[in-house]
């Protein structure tokens, strides 16, 4: 029990942030939807609860990925995380089926809502909220890929970089640009409803947003499937095999395989040394090698052969010297 303590602690915290909001926006939606009966408070209700519960849950599969490798599990925990993500976005599939069928029975069938200005400032404070858990997941891709970034860099510099940054901040930060944008969707549609005779204005943003919550589901299924399944990270092959090649021993080489496991990497390298060199010497070149490809940031082990020098240029990428 300490363990999972202390783990959980290791949890990702937007993940965290997020589903703490989100618990408390769905209830304030839910209580809202009762008194008022306006479907697309509905649509946001159920968009906000299936974000709490799937954000809770990648918070706890990001925390057991951080699990130590056992002798059963010698690779460690780290596609926990995406096994974890592949089961939350079903719930949020689940919610958004449920949003875009109760949006189409409003189309054809629409009712007259109450309550115009709850309603409103409802969606107006749950979108604010929202839109600080944003920013957060915003913080910490740039936070992930060393970046300082504030005002309106911030969200170019997360756009840019989303692909760089963890699974589970990547599944926060689509998760709530879907709410914070369909929050506005909501309160537009509010408007022309009680402004105009057009009420199936809020069925229409009830279809819509399930349709953007349906594009998170298939977003984060792709690539957390990918990662389940254990993808190469081809940005890391290059800035580890720039690494290896800068040191003065190694002539080439001839593979290299960093293997993606959660937000963890596993390092495997053949090295080309000098046919000459004595044991010693390439035991030193081991080493350093090892101690050197450790420091990067989501390294945890290293595999490093050695093969002669055959004299024929594999690496393609620049000796990095």
């Amino acid at each position: 029990m300490k363990e999972i303590f202390q783990l959980l602690k290791e949890g990702n915290k937007s993940a965290l942030t997020a589903a703490i909001v989100n618990v408390l926006v769905s209830i304030i939606k839910g209580i809202t939807y009762v008194f008022t009966g306006n479907v697309a408070m509905f649509a946001e209700t159920l968009h906000s609860l299936g974000d709490a519960a799937n954000q809770f849950f990648v918070f706890v599969g990001s925390a057991l990925s951080k699990k130590r490798p056992t002798k059963r599990f010698p690779n460690g925990f780290g596609r926990v995380v995406n096994l974890v993500l592949l089961g939350a976005v079903l719930i949020v599939g689940i919610m958004a089926f449920e949003t875009i069928k109760e949006g189409i029975s409003h189309i054809f069938h629409p009712t007259e809502s109450t309550g115009f200005l709850i309603n409103l400032l409802v969606l107006a404070v749950c979108t604010i909220l929202e839109g600080f858990v944003l920013v957060k997941a915003m913080h910490e891709i740039t936070h992930d890929v060393g970046l300082k970034s504030r005002g309106l860099k911030l969200f170019k510099d997360s756009i840019a970089n989303f692909g760089k940054a963890k699974a589970a901040t990547r599944l926060v930060f689509l998760e709530d640009s879907v709410a914070t944008g369909g929050g506005l969707l909501a309160m537009i549609a509010i408007i022309i409803s009680y402004y105009t005779p057009y009420h199936q204005a809020e069925g229409i943003a009830s279809a819509l947003i399930g349709v953007m919550m349906f594009f998170v589901v298939g977003k984060v299924f792709l690539d957390n499937a990918a990662g389940a399944i254990g993808e190469s990270d081809e940005v890391m092959q290059v800035q580890i095999g720039q690494l290896v090649m800068s040191d003065p021993d190694v002539q080439d080489i001839q593979v290299i395989t960093v293997l993606k496991e959660g937000d963890f990497f596993h390092v495997e390298v053949e090295v080309e040394l000098d046919p000459h060199m004595t044991l010693a010497e390439v035991d030193d070149v081991k080493d350093r090698l090892e101690e050197n490809i450790l420091t990067v940031k989501g390294v945890v082990d290293v595999l490093v052969s050695f093969d002669e020098d055959d004299a024929i240029r594999s690496w393609e990428y620049g000796d990095g010297r």
